[in-house]
């Protein structure tokens, strides 16, 4: 089986966008692939975080993966910091990456904009983000357009290493879905939808509640033609809404257009309002179950060792490649 890496950083809120556009596939690719699924809590002090809320982040999200459908028997769910291996590879890798490529970086340019001071962690994290998918001798990482740039470094920084010092590690794919990969925006949809926004109608969260949904899904930007039909150029807004009715729903996009042939905007958004809150309730009483039991931390337990078998043979592969510490017998 090929294997793939995957991680979210615990930042808090979970986005509809985030689940169609990621989790939700992750549940399917878990029955043909060795998964690993890394809550990277390192990646998330590049900015600063209140310790209290980033601990109950870390467990949230966990509870999350496994609330969508991560089957710990299936895939390897852990914790980014639980497994030392990642800093330790990743101080590596930077030490062979370049300040130019790192200053290169789109995401590094976008949180940097307008600021007086950064974090040297917010330049240098590409590196350790190599690490995270190269400890596991990755093939395979399902990642949106925005993050298509760090796999290109990671393979970059894959193929010096393996030039320099020898064929250690595997040159990780991208894969990118076709559809549902960008989620966007309800408010602005030629924008993604993100849990950063300042207006908080323009996203759907994992737990918010039946009554919620139905305002937001209401309010969200269509246009005054009147006709729902998918043309993402010139009806942003409706195609946004028929993306994520024909992915909850598993319905192609062209049934739905037939079906609401003639019909309005306000019933149209009904249904996708309610398509919306069947697909999250069961999602939603799963995460509330999990976060009262000790059965999460078990999880999290199993998987930082079994992490830590894996990535300390790599990391030990990779030191004595390059000639650290002293040679074992």
């Amino acid at each position: 089986m090929k294997t793939i890496f995957s991680g979210i950083q615990p930042s808090g809120v979970i986005t509809l966008g985030n689940y169609i556009g990621a989790m939700k596939q992750f549940v399917e690719l878990q029955d043909d692939y060795n998964c690993y699924f890394c809550i990277v809590d390192q990646h998330a002090i590049t900015v600063p975080q209140d310790r209290l809320a980033l601990r109950k982040n870390i467990r949230s999200l966990a509870a999350f993966y496994l609330a969508v459908g991560i089957d710990p028997n299936k895939s390897t769910l852990f914790i980014q910091s639980e497994v030392p291996a990642h800093a330790q590879a990743g101080w590596i890798l930077q030490c062979i990456a370049y300040i130019g490529e790192l200053e290169r970086m789109t995401q590094f340019k976008d949180k940097s904009a307008g600021k007086e001071a950064v974090s040297a962690g917010l330049l240098t994290y590409p590196p350790l983000m190599a690490a995270d998918i190269l400890l596991y001798s990755t093939d395979i990482v399902p990642v949106g357009e925005d993050q298509k740039q760090h796999i290109e470094l990671t393979r970059d920084l894959a193929e010096r290493f393996n030039k320099r010092y020898g064929d250690i590690f595997t040159i990780p794919e991208a894969r990118i879905p076709k559809i549902g990969a960008r989620i966007m925006s309800l408010t602005d949809p030629t924008k993604k939808m993100s849990k950063s926004d300042p207006n908080q109608k323009s996203y759907i969260t994992l737990l918010d509640d039946a009554k919620t949904i139905e305002k937001k899904v209401k309010s969200a930007v269509t246009d005054s033609e009147g006709v729902i039909r998918y043309d993402k150029e010139n009806k942003p807004g409706v195609s946004n809404l028929l993306t994520i009715y024909s992915i909850l729903a598993n319905e192609p996009i062209e049934r739905l257009e037939e079906r609401y042939a003639g019909k309005g905007y306000g019933e149209f958004k009904a249904d996708v309002a309610q398509v919306i809150i069947d697909a999250l309730t069961p999602i939603q009483e799963k995460y509330y179950e999990l976060m009262e039991s000790s059965k999460l931390d078990d999880i999290l337990d199993e998987g930082a060792e079994k992490a830590n078998r894996v990535a300390s043979k790599m990391l030990k592969k990779m030191e004595n490649a390059i000639g650290l510490g002293r040679k074992r017998r």
